[in-house]
């Protein structure tokens, strides 16, 4: 590996771990800036865990960066209300029961005089939702940002009507191999005349614009065509006979499906590539596509530990949709910096891949668990509809929901989330996802 190769990993790494403070930072700030503008108090703003690198206290926050560059937080107090007898602290010889104090201890471990009108629990719970959507929905809004400037300026690698090759003879694309044989039919596109560089406007007269279009005809078609080119500066309709042929086969969304052929219409040439500026609608459909997949891999997530186990600890190969954490990322911007590409598409590499990570971030956080954002927000809206149903029966009401009883359950759950991310690390440093 020569010198050029590892200051460039260390500059993809070094950029991804920027994005990574900034996007954390970007998120607690949402809870931040919603907590402050319903008066509840905010002692610690943090970016990072474990000990803290600088800090500095402004009014009655402490804002400071810490070693890790794993996560963040910010403490607010009365994160949890006070127990059936009114105190704050107390003990109990049950190690579960003993979980919920500790909880509700440390929401009130830095009670001041004048916080009990300061207190997270006592605000509304529209109001605890919002501060609480507010870290994730940032993600959300930095994702959507960054996806949308980057597709509208730069763009996706799109096929176009171009010709970029002509194939020879008509190959069944279930078969692996690329070389005619003597018994193998003249492609039509061959035999219609077709040449590199063409680009293709019209099929059978209908006029053509884009790549998905002129697909969908091709295949739809088996016998006579006509095809309008323009060459030179001039267009020719050119006649083709069409071929059934074993032809990739395609989801809805117009992505091949990899190992599935179906019989469809064939005129055998291949369409050239390019980097392409999408428009505002179409951004705004990729924007779609990308959250819809990144919820059915959140989902998917329990799945993939078998693979990853045995990518981690085996010979298994790793999946290139297998789930990646931090180190992983953080490789996969070293690899973008060592691509050979031009400087704009290495830039637009890293934005999309920090784009990527803030959606996760936003979906990962939105999950109904505690300790995640999710959970607290499930909690208050629990507590809405009990309050609402009590009004309604006008029965009494059931006060503040006791979100620290959910604690045992949250330490199961993160120590759930901590044996995977540890499975994921292992996975992303003796097998890691590449770029290809």
């Amino acid at each position: 590996m020569s010198m050029t190769t590892i200051l460039m990993t260390i500059l993809g790494i070094a950029i991804f771990a920027v994005g990574l403070l900034f996007s954390i930072a970007w998120h607690e700030l949402g809870h931040l800036s919603t907590a402050k503008l319903f008066g509840i108090r905010v002692p610690q703003y943090m970016v990072g865990f474990g000990p803290t690198i600088w800090s500095r206290k402004k009014g009655d926050t402490e804002y400071g960066i810490k070693a890790i560059p794993a996560g963040g937080y910010i403490r607010m107090i009365g994160m949890f209300p006070p127990g059936p007898d009114g105190r704050i602290e107390a003990r109990s010889t049950s190690p579960w029961r003993g979980m919920i104090e500790d909880a509700r201890s440390a929401a009130f471990e830095e009670l001041e005089p004048g916080d009990e009108t300061r207190l997270f629990y006592t605000r509304k719970p529209w109001k605890r939702v919002i501060v609480m959507f507010a870290g994730p929905f940032m993600n959300l809004v930095l994702a959507v940002a960054i996806f949308m400037g980057v597709a509208m300026t730069f763009g996706f690698q799109t096929q176009t009507t171009e010709v970029a090759g002509v194939q020879q003879c008509v190959i069944d694309q279930s078969e692996d191999r690329d070389a005619c044989k003597a018994s193998d039919p003249v492609s039509p596109a061959k035999a219609a005349g077709l040449e590199e560089g063409d680009t293709i406007v019209a099929f059978n007269g209908q006029k053509i614009d884009d790549w998905a279009t002129l697909s969908d005809k091709i295949r739809q078609t088996i016998g006579p065509a006509t095809i309008t080119v323009q060459r030179d500066g001039r267009e020719q309709t050119l006649s083709a006979v069409l071929k059934k042929n074993a032809v990739a086969e395609k989801d809805a969304d117009g992505e091949v499906v990899p190992g599935k052929f179906i019989e469809a219409g064939y005129l055998g040439f291949a369409a050239k590539t390019e980097i392409l500026p999408l428009s505002f609608g179409d951004s705004v459909v990729r924007m779609g596509d990308m959250i819809e997949n990144g919820v059915d891999s959140i989902i998917a997530l329990p799945s993939k530990i078998p693979d990853l186990w045995n990518a981690a600890f085996s010979d298994g190969e790793r999946a290139d949709d297998s789930p990646v954490g931090v180190v992983g990322a953080a490789r996969i911007g070293g690899e973008v910096m060592n691509l050979d590409v031009p400087a704009q598409n290495q830039i637009a590499m890293m934005l999309f891949l920090l784009a990527g990570f803030n959606l996760s971030l936003f979906l990962f956080n939105m999950l109904p668990l505690l300790p995640l954002d999710g959970g607290h927000i499930a909690g208050a809206l629990w507590e809405a509809l009990r309050r609402n149903v009590a009004k309604v029966f006008k029965r009494p009401d059931p006060g503040p929901f006791d979100v620290a009883k959910l604690m045992p359950v949250a330490y199961v759950v993160a120590g759930i989330f901590i044996c995977f991310t540890l499975l994921v690390l292992v996975a992303d440093i003796v097998n890691p996802v590449k770029i290809t």
